[in-house]
């Protein structure tokens, strides 16, 4: 019987992940946000839908959200490129830590003279879905090969990944104040300076000592490095949270670090952590579909001020915070007025949600209800209509589907050269020229050149055009003079 038990969860949990991946396929099909369908099919498997599956542990929960938003921001960072997000540093800072600041703020005020919460309870309401969820933005932008001009998209991606943080020390500031009363918010200032302060240094140390590790480090088995990779996002959130600091930044700046460094087998850690990402961002929507029941909803007490709640979010708080937090940035009227639509809540304020209920908070239940409607709300209305809305403003640009590299590379200790792909802009001086007048560094080798749907062998007449990606053979220093060389910073518009 205890076997039976064992294989029951197993399949459930397998048809659950294979339920989503295929959801995740449909909605790039119907433009459909993924993360709305992975919430379903959560409802779908819950107490109230077929699956019958009763779950209501806020403490395991919480657990998981912990996790996994933990791995999904060391996968972002792990795919952050130093050199774009570095011309919008100074704003994408500005929009995650002010920006969150000012939308809580304005939410929490919102919900207190407008809809007659306490103040602290509505300042927490607002710390919860203050950040936001850029994941479903990309993956819509991606289905329909459009892309963002200028600096759009670094910034929103910096925003996306790094906002989280702020929102979290929020939240657990503000359940701190409901449970002391006597706490001056004045705490806030040096609290959050000693927490980042720390959470940044830790990830920045380890971030640091990995790559080294990586390359001194001669296991016998490869895929024991991705389990190191495991080990460090654990170990960077544990002593980070040990000493003070703020684990959700500490793994971010150590995912930025490691995935902008030279070292043994990163392609397939990369790799290997964008699945595990996946694999997170799909729990934790699963979690919250269990999480909601239907029939135990108090409509009247959720729809109509979730529905308040969340239009306020998208029509004022979050364009306010932006308009505020971008001034100085370069950023046009426009492109501030499609950050601002940008704003979509996802998986941390789920995640957020659970903590007043792990606290113990007398109405945490009426918090996450709304929560649950707010992000609901926002999946469906700005994740449906954020390509209109960049069509409307003008901000789109047409973008090749990337096709598949047919080569696979993977450097290892027997080889020093790396092979890396480059892509050529517009603004790239090797546009118009042969590779052979390139000037690129000795042993240096173009492998392939994708243009359009099609790969080419080059040769040294081939002429380079704009959208050609090179898919170099090189030691790391040349692929860097390289990339210097033949790939300017975007200018801004």
């Amino acid at each position: 019987m205890l076997e039976f038990q064992y294989y029951h969860i197993f399949c459930i949990v397998a048809i659950l992940l294979i339920m989503s991946v295929l959801a995740n396929k449909l909605s790039e099909h119907f433009n459909i946000p993924s993360l709305l369908l992975f919430l379903a099919i959560g409802m779908f498997a819950g107490a109230d839908g077929p699956g019958k599956i009763a779950f209501n542990d806020a403490g395991v929960s919480y657990l998981i959200g912990t996790a996994a938003l933990a791995f999904i921001l060391f996968s972002g960072g792990l795919s952050t490129h130093w050199k774009t997000i570095r011309p919008v540093l100074s704003c994408g800072i500005s929009l995650a830590t002010a920006g969150v600041l000012l939308t809580a703020l304005l939410v929490g005020l919102f919900a207190h003279y407008v809809m007659n919460f306490p103040l602290k309870e509505g300042l927490l309401l607002g710390a919860i879905v203050s950040s936001t969820d850029a994941a479903a933005v990309f993956t819509i932008l991606r289905s329909q090969s459009v892309g963002l001009r200028g600096r759009l998209q670094p910034l929103l991606e910096l925003e996306s990944g790094s906002n989280d943080p702020m929102a979290v020390f929020l939240t657990i500031f503000m359940l701190d104040m409901l449970k002391n009363p006597h706490v001056s918010y004045l705490h806030m200032i040096p609290d959050f300076l000693i927490e980042m302060s720390f959470g940044a240094s830790v990830g920045f140390i380890i971030g640091k000592s990995v790559p080294w590790v990586f390359n001194k480090l001669k296991l016998n088995y490869d895929g024991l490095y991705h389990v190191l990779g495991i080990g460090t996002v654990l170990l960077t959130f544990g002593i980070s949270g040990w000493i003070g600091g703020n684990g959700f930044l500490a793994v971010y700046v150590c995912g930025i670090i490691i995935g902008n460094s030279d070292f043994l087998y990163k392609n397939s850690l990369v790799k290997f952590h964008d699945g595990i990402g996946w694999l997170m961002q799909i729990a934790m929507f699963l979690v919250l579909g269990l999480l909601v029941f239907p029939s135990e909803l108090p409509l009247p007490r959720v729809v109509f001020p979730g529905l308040l709640l969340a239009l306020f979010l998208m029509l004022i708080a979050r364009p306010v915070s932006v308009f505020i937090s971008a001034v100085g940035s370069g950023f046009d009227f426009r492109q501030k007025l499609f950050i601002s639509w940008v704003g979509l809540r996802g998986a941390a304020p789920i995640m957020l949600a659970t903590f007043p209920m792990i606290a113990g908070y007398s109405n945490s239940k009426q918090i996450f209800n709304l929560v649950f409607f707010i992000v609901l709300s926002s999946v469906l209305v700005q994740g449906r209509s954020l390509m209109f809305v960049a069509n409307v403003l003008g901000l789109n640009k047409r973008v090749t589907p990337r096709t598949r590299s047919p080569l696979e590379f993977e450097r290892t200790e027997a080889l020093r050269s790396d092979m890396s792909e480059i892509e050529i802009t517009e603004f790239s001086p090797a546009v118009g020229k042969r590779i052979a007048d390139l000037g690129l560094p000795p042993d240096t080798l173009i492998m392939l050149i994708r243009r359009d749907e099609r790969f080419l062998v080059p040769k040294g007449n081939t002429v380079i055009e704009p959208a050609d990606c090179l898919l170099i053979l090189a030691e790391p220093d040349a692929i860097r003079k390289i990339t210097e060389d033949l790939v300017p910073e975007v200018p801004p518009e």
